[in-house]
This record gives structure tokens, sequence and C-alpha cells, in this order.
């Protein structure tokens, strides 16, 4: 691979190459001039035979995009692949002063053309001696040159683009220069053994415990503390199996044990309320978690299904729930307790408010409380909910028989 160098390298090479080779097929262009200007300067002072050779894109090469370069990254080892550019140029060709009536610049061009077609792969020399420091010639992948077909249309705007006559030109793309990364490789040590006494690889007969999906109690979109979830899929199982939440707020997942569910394929699990664990408040939080059934086998590694996503609804408290119009202050407890770094919001009838600054109790028992004041409330009944992490509070109880769902009136505020 080669090192940063690597595009004046292949710049100065071309130039070196055009410059040596033109005169020898055509002798009338002894006087040439081979010059890397961008457009709109190029024929600045110069009035004798020119060729300018403009860089106009850089591009990067696709097929060794994401590609570890051989011989440097081993099986088992990370390494961060090489820049991969692709160098597109323009060759542009001018007569002898402005006038060109002798066609000076179609021999120029003509020329250039023809060194090139010669020429389809840069040398390691002529590389290297295009460019002091520069170890562009010892990258294995060697430099090609292509004619690249551009429209007129392109064409005019590169020039309208500089604000500048145009003059005949060609261009050509020059594929791959790699240029190193400095990012360090990571080399693991080779591994001496597979499992405990080098036993290899476990292997399970049967297959493997699929949950499917999560499903809270009377159909909710969530499930809340005490309540019981019940998870359907295939090849679920009891056996030495616990049921696995992670959320992203929590430091450590919580492993509860499941029962058999009601009906085949399908497992229950208990979420203990603060009552039937003390710590229930502070191990737990609202918002997504995700599940997974995991089997802790005697000798054998533990295997983790894969994951179904969960919603843990909050809890809340309100107060007051009857209020004058005007501005409004409400108070609400959390449970579970919320944790640093959740969105909070309270969902106001159809307005939405944000917290005041809070801090859960030092005692892990009590819940979050929190305050909120929300300016201009007409008189009317509004329902309460608040949203923690894109998880709503659930504000519908169950009454009668058959049950039949209604507004909570206990997160109801009415303001007269």
């Amino acid at each position: 691979m080669s090192n940063a160098l690597a595009i004046a390298a292949c710049t100065a090479t071309l130039r070196n190459l055009l410059l040596a080779q033109i005169p020898l097929l055509d002798s009338e262009l002894s006087d040439l001039e081979v010059t890397t200007q961008p457009l709109d300067i190029a024929r600045k002072n110069v009035t004798k035979a020119q060729l300018n050779l403009f860089l106009y894109q850089t591009v990067v090469n696709g097929a060794w995009r994401n590609m570890d370069m051989p011989r440097q990254v081993r099986p088992g080892e990370t390494g961060a692949p090489a820049l991969p550019l692709n160098l597109h140029y323009l060759v542009t060709a001018y007569g002898r002063g402005e006038s060109d009536n002798d066609a000076v610049s179609h021999r120029v061009l003509g020329g250039a053309m023809s060194v090139l077609h010669d020429h389809p792969v840069l040398s390691r020399g002529e590389i290297g001696d295009a460019l002091l420091h520069n170890d562009l010639g010892e990258q294995f992948e060697r430099l090609r040159v292509t004619p690249l077909p551009m429209p007129l249309d392109e064409m005019s705007k590169l020039w309208t683009v500089f604000q500048t006559q145009y003059r005949i030109s060609a261009a050509y793309e020059v594929t791959v220069l790699l240029i190193d990364s400095r990012a360090p490789v990571k080399a693991p040590l080779p591994v001496l053994q597979r499992g405990e006494g080098d036993r290899g690889v476990t292997t399970v007969g049967g297959l493997a415990p699929s949950p499917r999906e999560i499903r809270p109690p009377n159909a909710q979109p969530a499930a809340r503390l005490g309540e019981d979830i019940a998870i359907a899929g295939e090849q679920l199982t009891i056996a030495d199996a616990t049921v696995r939440f992670t959320n992203a707020r929590l430091a450590q997942p919580i492993e509860l044990v499941p029962s058999l569910g009601a009906k085949p394929g399908e497992l229950h699990v208990h979420l203990p309320s603060k009552t039937e664990d003390t710590s229930a408040l502070s191990r737990w939080a609202p918002g997504f978690y995700t599940v997974a059934l995991v089997v802790k086998k005697t000798g054998v590694p533990a295997m983790a299904s894969n994951e179904v996503a969960f919603a843990l609804a909050p809890q809340i408290t309100v107060s007051p729930t009857s209020a004058a119009a005007g501005t409004l202050h409400l108070a609400l407890t959390c449970e579970p307790r919320i944790v640093e770094g959740q969105r909070v919001l309270l969902l106001f009838g159809d307005r939405q408010a944000k917290p005041d600054p809070f801090t859960n109790p030092a005692d892990t028992t009590q819940p979050t409380t929190l305050a909120f004041a929300i300016p201009d409330v007409g008189a009317g009944s509004y329902m309460v909910r608040l949203r923690v992490d894109g998880v709503d509070s659930i504000p519908v109880v169950l009454g009668g028989t058959p049950a039949v769902p209604s507004f909570d009136p206990l997160q109801k505020v009415t303001v007269a």
C-alpha cells in the first residue's frame, strides 16, 4: 500500500510520462509544456504548446472499500481497510498563442492519448522516480490508466464551473490507489483450548427455543409490575430455563423463572410487584426491553434464544384530581423508578409537558415523584398519562361482568 503522497505521486508520474514521450512521437512539439493547473489558470503566462493535466475528481473504489489488505491482516485479526481511490483526470490541449490556426492543440491531444494508450499500466520505476519518499509503486495493486467516457453536457458543466472557454479535452481514470490506514490492527492471541479441558464445541440435540412474541394481560399494549405476561413461541421449556429482561438503561439484566402457560407452546412469567420484591422499584425501569429465554444445563454453557420486544408501562398516581382553572400544578408518582437519562413527558389531555428537575428518593423502596406545571388550563375533564422512553402509562381499567374497559377515574383531573 502507499502513504499520503500517493495522489501527488500519481499526478507527477503521469506528467513526467507525457512530458518525456510526446516529443518523441512528434518532433514539432519539442517545446511542449505539461502543467497540472486548474482550468481557469492553466493558460496564464503560457504561449507555447501546452498539455494540462487536471485532477477534477476522486472517487472511492467500491470493490476495495471494506476489504482487509492481503498479507497484512491474518485470519482472526481485524484491521482498518485502506483508503481506495480512483482518480479522474481531464487532459486539455492548447496550441501556440491564442488562435491555434495550425491545429497544434490537436497534435498535442493526439500525442497524449497515444502515450496513455501505450502505457495502460504505470511501472514501479516511473512511480518511484516521480516524487521523493513516495511508496505508491510498492503497493501490490498496479495503477491502470483507462479512458473515461464523459458526455458533452458533463464536460460543459465542468468548464462552466471555472468560467473559462472550452478547449479540446479527454478524460482518464487511474485506478486504484490504496492509501494506508494509520489505525492499529487488533491481533488476538491464538486459541489454545476450546471449552473446559479442551472438550471442543458443545452441541445440543433438538431445536433451540424460539420466542415469537410477548402478550401482556388483557390485550394491553404494555405490562406493569405485579402482572403476568405470556411468551409464545416454539420449543419453549421451563427446564433449567430463566427469562432474561434486558434494558439499555439498566446496569444488569433481570432474570425470572417462567412457568407453563395455559396453552401449548406458551410460558407465563410473573413480574413481581414492590410488595413481592422490595427491590422491584429500583431493579426495573419503565420503557422497552428485549426478552430472551436462557437455558442453563449443568456442564454446558448457557444458551440464549433470540430476543423479542417487551414494554413495561409506568404505574402512576395523580394529585390533585380536581383543581381550579388557570395554571395547574400536578404531582405524580411513578413505579418503577425513573433512571437517569430517560425521556419523560406528561400527556395531559391532548397536551404535553416536561417535568421540573427531579431526583429519586434515597430510599430505593420509594417511587419517583414528579412535578409538572401546566399553564392556561380551562374547565373540563382531562386524562393524565405518563410517557417514559416512549411507553405510556395505562389509563384504562376493566370493570363489570363481562369486563368492560373504561378510563381510570384516579388518573383523571377535573378542572372547574
